[in-house]
C-alpha cells in the first residue's frame, strides 16, 4: 500500500496548494488511505488478484475510519469530495460488487431478464443462506462506502463533487445497486419453511440490504440538491423505464402523452445543460491530463456523451451545451418544419414540448375560466336513481364499453335525464372534461391497481419495502424535484423546472404508479398529521395542485371496483390538512391562491355529487331493501372490506367540507351549490339502511331460560350442560348490515355550520339553508337524528343546533313544525279496565309496552288508573335539560325518536318499516304559540316540538297518566 511522503504532507491541503512535481495536485494522507483500500475491496470482489483475509482486516480499518472522519473533519470530508480519484475508486468497487452479489442473492445476472431462468423466491433463499459470512461482511462495507458517499456531498460547494460524482458516473451505480436491493428485498420468502438459525441469517441479509437502499437514498437526495441538471438526469431515469414505454396506457385515457418523443426530448435538453461549473472542469480536465494519460490507476474517466466534453480535449467531442454565462431571455419557439430534432428542441428552449402540450390538455379545464359548471341537483337526483337501480350491474359491468366512448352517460351507462344533454353542451360535459367514467374495463387490472404484481418504476417498490423512518428521503427525493418554492429563478426560455419536473411525474406511468404507493403508504402504517412522512407527502400534493393536476391525479388513482380507492382517500385527507392550514392565515378572496383552491374544491365536489355519494346512496337504498325483506342478502355486490373504504372515502370528503365551512368565503360556495341536497340524501340513507344501535340491549326472556319462579342460582351465569350459554356474535357483521358509524355526527356538524347566521350578523340563520332544508323535506330526517344511536354518538347535541338555527327567523319552519305536532292523539295506552275493576280490586295490574330511547326492544310497564294512589318518587338524578326549560322538565330529546316509528304497536307487520312520518295538516299546534318571541325560549320550543311529536307517535296521550317505572325514571312527562 502506497505511503505518504514527507514533500507530501507538506503540500496537504485544498484545492490550489502547490502542485507535485508533474502538475498534478498531490494527495492527502486520507486520500491514499481511502483509494488504496478500494483498490483491495475491488480485488476482493473480483478475485483478481486474492485478497487474504487479514488485508481485508486493514481494508475494513481504513473505511471504518474514512467513514468516521467524514462525519466529524469538514476539511477531510472538503478534500475527499474533490478528489476525482475516490469517486472513480466507488464507481469501481460497486461496478464489482453488484454483480458479484447478485449472484450470491439472487443468481446470475444474465437469469434477472430471462423469465425461464429466474430463481425462485425457495432457490434465493438457499443461495443468500449458504452464502451469508460473505455477503453480511460486503453489505456492511458497501454500506459504508455509500455513507462516504453521501457525506461527500455535504459541503459548501456542493455543485463540485456532484458534478464529479456524474462524471465518474458514480450515479449510475447508485441506480444499479437501488435495484439490486429492490430485486432481494421485495422477494416473499416463505421463513416459515426455514429452519430458526436460517430465518435469522435471511433476516439479517435483508435488513443489511435494506440499509444499503436506505443509504443509497439518502446519497441521491444529496447529490440532486439545487441542481436542476442532476434532478432531471435522476428524475428521467426513473421516470423513463424502457418496460413502462412499451405498456403506456390507451392515449385516448391519459391525454395522448408519447413517451417516447418526451425522453428524446429531456435528453436533448440535457445535452444543452451539460456544462460543468468550473472548479469542477479545472479538477476533470487535470486529473485527465496528468494522471490518466499516464496508464496511472484508477484509469480514464468513462467517455459518455453528452458530459464527457467537460474534461477533454478541445475538439475531440461535439460541443452542443448551451453557454451558461449568457442569460438572455429567449421566446419559445417551435418549427414543425425543422428536420434536426435538437435543432427543433433547442429553438422551442424549453424541456419538452411533449409535456407542455400534454399539460395543457389535461390540466384542470377550470385553469383559465370557469367552463365546466356545477352540476345541478336535478342531475343528482337522477344520477342517484340510475345508481339505485343498476347497482348489482355495476359491479359485473361497470364501465362503457368502446362503442359508448365519449358520449354522454352517467357511470353506470344510462342516459342522463331529460334537458341534462343540453346541460352537457353548455358545461355539464364534466364527465368527459374530468375523464370521469372513462377507464375501460379492460384496461385496467384490479390485481395492479392494488399494488400486487410487478410494478413499473424504479422507485415504485420502495414503499412496500420500507417503513416510516428509513422511506424518508425517497419523499425528500420526490419532494425536491417538483416542489415549486417560492422565489425559485427560471430559466432563459422562462420555464420553472419543479413544476415541468411535477407535470412528467403524472405523465408517465411509473409516476402514477409511485404516487398512488406514496399515498397507499400514509393508509398502510397509519401516519398522523404531525408525523414527517405526512408533511412531505402534503408538500407533493400541495406541488400537484400548484400545476392543477389533482383532477387528473384523482382519476389515475380510481380503482374499478371502489367507490373511492384508498389512495384517492388519503389524497383527500392530504388535500384537507392542506387547506386547514390555509384556514389559520386565507389568502384575499381576489388573490390567485384563493382562486386556484376554490377550483379545486369545485372538482372534488362535482366528484362527491356525481359519484361518491349517489353510489354510496345506491348501497344504503339496498341495506334498505334487505331490512324490509325487500331483497335477498345474497344479492348484496360488495363485501365488508369495500363497505369500509367507501365509508372511509365518504368521511374523508365530510371532514373537507367541514374544513371548507369554517370559513365564511368558503362556506358561501357550498351554499351556492345547495350541498344541503347531498348531507340530506346520506341522512335519509342511513336512516331507512341502517337500524339504530341502542345503548342498551333488552335482556331476551324465555320459559326455558328463565323459570317464572327463579331461585337463587350459585352458578347462575356461567355455563353449564343444563343451560349452556349464548354462542359469542361474529367477529364481523355482514357488509349489508354495514353501520357507517360516525357519519351522521360529521353530516349535522357540517349542517349546523352552513345554517349559522351570514357574517357579521348573529342572528336570524341562514335564509338560503333554510329554505334548501325545507325544500328537500329535510326536517324529518333531522328529527329522525334525535334518537339515541351508538352509532352517531352525540348526534343529538348537533341536532339541536341545527333545529335552533333552522328555526331562527323562518316562519316556514316554524309553520312546518307547528302542523307537524297538530295530530290528534292516538287512543290511550291503556286498556279499558274490565267490569266490575276498580282501583282497589285484586288482580294483577294491566301492563303495556313501550319503546323507550335508547333501549331494544320493547319495556313493559304497569299502568294505574287515575283514581289509584302515586307511589312515592325516589330522589330524582340531575335532569340533563333543566337548563333549557323554566317551566317543566322536558323529556329527553332523544324520545322524538319515534318521529322514525320505533313506537310501532303490534298492529304494524313485520315488513313495516316506515321510517319517517309524515307531516299533518291541521290547525296551529298547541306546543309553539305565535305570541312567543323571546330568543331564550326558542331552543326550548324546538326541542319540545320534536318530543311532543315523538310521544304522539309512540302512542302516549299529552295528559296521559304517568306509569311506575316512568316516574322512577323521569324519562316520560
Amino acid at each position: 500500500m502506497a505511503m505518504a511522503s514527507p514533500s507530501s504532507l507538506e503540500s496537504l491541503g485544498e484545492f490550489g496548494s502547490p502542485e507535485a512535481a508533474d502538475g498534478h495536485r498531490p494527495l492527502s494522507v486520507e486520500e491514499l488511505c481511502f483509494t488504496s483500500a478500494m483498490s483491495c475491496f475491488e480485488g476482493w470482489l473480483k478475485l483478481d488478484p486474492a485478497i487474504g483475509p487479514r488485508t481485508m482486516a486493514y481494508v475494513t480499518k481504513f473505511i471504518s475510519r474514512t467513514l468516521e472522519k467524514t462525519h466529524n473533519l469538514k476539511d477531510v470530508r472538503e478534500t475527499l469530495s474533490k478528489s476525482v480519484e475516490v469517486w472513480i475508486w466507488l464507481t469501481r468497487d460497486f461496478a464489482a460488487a453488484i454483480p458479484s452479489l447478485t449472484t450470491r442473492s439472487i443468481g446470475p445476472l444474465a437469469s434477472l431478464n430471462d423469465p425461464d431462468k429466474g430463481v425462485t423466491p425457495q432457490e434465493s433463499t438457499a443461495l443468500i443462506t449458504k452464502n451469508y459470512p460473505s455477503l453480511k461482511e460486503d453489505l456492511q462495507l458497501l454500506i459504508k462506502l455509500m455513507h462516504v458517499a453521501r457525506n461527500l456531498l455535504v459541503v459548501p460547494e456542493p455543485e463540485i463533487p456532484q458534478d464529479l460524482c456524474a462524471a465518474a458516473q458514480f450515479d449510475q451505480m447508485l441506480y444499479q445497486t437501488i435495484i439490486l436491493c429492490i430485486n432481494v428485498t421485495s422477494k416473499a420468502y416463505d421463513g416459515d419453511v426455514l429452519e430458526e438459525a436460517a430465518r435469522l441469517k435471511l433476516s439479517e441479509i435483508t435488513e443489511l440490504y435494506k440499509k444499503l437502499l436506505v443509504t443509497c437514498l439518502q446519497q441521491a437526495h444529496n447529490w440532486i440538491a439545487k441542481n436542476d441538471r442532476n434532478k432531471m438526469a435522476f428524475w428521467s431515469t426513473v421516470l423513463f423505464d424502457d418496460d413502462a414505454l412499451v405498456d403506456e396506457p390507451d392515449s385516448t385515457i391519459y391525454g395522448e402523452f408519447r413517451p417516447d418523443i418526451a425522453k428524446t426530448e429531456v435528453q436533448n435538453w440535457f445535452e444543452r445543460n451539460s456544462r460543468f461549473c468550473d472548479k469542477a472542469r479545472h479538477l476533470l480536465s487535470d486529473y485527465e491530463e496528468n494522471v490518466a494519460s499516464k496508464g496511472l490507476p484508477p484509469g480514464h474517466l468513462p467517455c459518455i456523451s453528452p458530459l464527457a466534453w467537460n474534461w477533454l480535449p478541445r475538439g475531440t467531442v461535439r460541443v452542443r451545451a448551451d453557454d451558461i454565462h449568457d442569460k438572455t431571455k429567449v421566446t419559445p419557439q417551435w418549427k414543425e418544419d425543422e428536420p434536426d430534432k435538437f435543432e427543433q428542441d433547442k429553438g422551442y428552449g424549453r424541456v419538452s414540448r411533449e409535456v407542455d402540450t400534454w399539460w395543457l390538455k389535461i390540466r384542470d379545464p377550470n385553469y383559465d375560466d370557469w367552463v365546466v359548471p356545477m352540476p345541478s341537483v336535478e342531475f343528482a337526483q337522477q344520477r342517484t336513481e340510475n345508481c339505485k337501480a343498476n347497482l348489482v350491474n355495476r359491479y359485473a359491468h361497470s364501465y362503457r364499453t368502446t362503442e359508448h366512448e365519449g358520449s354522454v352517460q352517467s357511470a353506470e351507462g344510462v342516459p342522463l335525464p331529460e334537458g341534462s344533454v343540453d346541460e352537457a353542451r353548455d358545461g355539464g360535459h364534466y364527465v368527459h372534461d374530468y375523464n370521469d367514467d372513462m377507464i375501460e374495463e379492460e384496461d385496467i387490472d384490479d390485481d395492479e391497481s392494488y399494488g400486487e404484481g410487478p410494478m413499473n418504476g424504479l422507485l415504485t417498490e420502495v414503499p412496500n419495502i420500507l417503513d416510516p423512518k428509513q422511506i424518508e428521503a425517497l419523499h425528500m427525493i420526490v419532494k425536491s424535484c417538483i416542489l415549486d418554492n417560492a422565489g425559485l429563478e427560471l430559466s432563459r426560455a422562462g420555464e420553472n423546472l419543479q413544476k415541468t419536473r411535477c407535470r412528467m411525474f403524472l405523465a408517465l406511468e411509473c409516476g402514477r404508479s409511485l404516487l398512488r404507493e406514496i399515498l397507499v403508504f400514509i393508509a398502510v402504517w397509519e401516519k398522523s398529521e404531525q408525523s414527517l412522512i405526512f408533511q412531505l407527502t402534503t408538500q407533493i400534493v400541495e406541488a400537484i395542485h400548484h400545476s392543477a393536476l389533482i383532477p387528473y391525479a384523482w382519476q389515475s388513482l380510481r380503482i374499478p371496483k371502489d367507490i373511492i380507492s384508498p389512495a384517492q382517500t388519503v389524497l383527500l385527507r392530504l388535500v384537507n390538512n392542506m387547506f386547514r392550514a390555509r384556514n389559520g392565515d386565507p389568502p384575499p378572496v381576489d388573490s390567485k391562491e384563493h382562486v386556484r383552491d376554490v377550483k379545486l374544491l369545485h372538482f372534488l365536489f362535482i366528484q362527491f355529487r356525481s359519484r361518491i355519494v349517489p353510489e354510496c346512496a345506491a348501497l344504503m337504498h339496498l341495506q334498505a331493501q334487505i331490512r324490509n325483506d325487500l331483497c335477498d342478502p345474497a344479492d348484496f355486490p360488495v363485501d365488508s372490506w369495500d363497505m369500509e373504504r367507501a365509508k372511509d372515502g365518504i368521511q374523508q370528503f365530510l371532514e373537507l367540507l367541514t374544513t371548507v365551512n369554517e370559513l365564511p368565503e368558503t362556506r358561501q360556495y357550498l351554499i351556492e351549490w345547495e350541498a344541503v341536497y347531498e348531507l340530506l340524501t346520506l341522512l335519509k340513507g342511513l336512516e331507512a339502511g341502517v337500524p339504530k344501535k341502542p345503548m342498551v340491549e333488552m335482556p331476551k326472556r324465555s320459559a326455558q331460560h328463565h323459570p317464572a319462579n327463579p331461585v337463587d342460582d350459585p352458578d347462575q351465569g356461567y355455563d353449564s350442560e343444563d343451560h349452556p350459554l349464548a354462542p359469542a356474535p361474529p367477529l364481523e357483521e355482514p357488509a349489508h348490515k354495514y353501520p357507517w358509524a360516525g357519519i351522521k355526527g360529521q353530516i349535522l356538524h357540517i349542517l349546523a355550520g352552513l345554517l349559522q347566521p351570514p357574517p357579521g350578523r348573529s342572528s336570524p340563520g341562514n335564509p338560503d339553508v333554510q329554505s334548501q332544508i325545507l325544500h328537500q323535506n329535510g326536517v324529518i330526517s333531522l328529527l329522525n337524528c334525535c334518537v339515541y344511536d351508538d352509532h352517531n354518538r352525540y348526534a343529538r347535541e348537533r341536532v339541536q343546533i341545527c333545529l335552533k338555527w333552522l328555526m331562527d327567523g323562518s316562519g316556514e319552519a316554524n309553520k312546518y313544525l307547528r302542523e307537524l305536532v297538530a295530530i290528534s292523539p292516538p287512543p290511550n295506552l291503556r286498556p279499558p279496565p274490565a267490569p266490575g275493576a276498580g282501583a282497589g280490586a285484586d288482580g294483577p295490574a294491566p301492563t303495556a309496552s313501550l319503546r323507550i330511547d335508547g333501549i331494544a326492544g320493547e319495556v313493559k310497564v304497569r299502568l294505574r288508573s287515575p283514581g289509584d294512589p302515586a307511589p312515592p318518587r325516589p330522589p330524582l338524578a340531575p335532569n340533563t335539560n333543566a337548563g333549557l326549560s323554566s317551566v317543566r322538565a322536558l323529556p329527553p330529546l332523544g324520545s322524538a325518536g319515534a318521529v322514525m316509528g320505533l313506537g310501532r304497536g303490534p298492529e304494524d307487520g313485520p315488513g313495516h318499516n316506515d321510517n319517517t312520518l309524515a307531516p299533518i295538516q291541521g290547525g296551529a299546534g298547541a306546543m309553539m304559540s305565535s305570541s312567543r318571541s323571546r330568543p331564550e325560549e326558542l331552543l326550548r320550543d324546538i326541542i319540545t316540538l320534536a318530543d311532543e311529536a315523538a310521544r304522539l307517535a309512540m302512542g302516549g296521550r299529552l295528559d296521559a297518566d304517568e306509569t311506575e317505572e316512568e316516574e322512577e325514571d323521569d324519562d316520560f312527562m
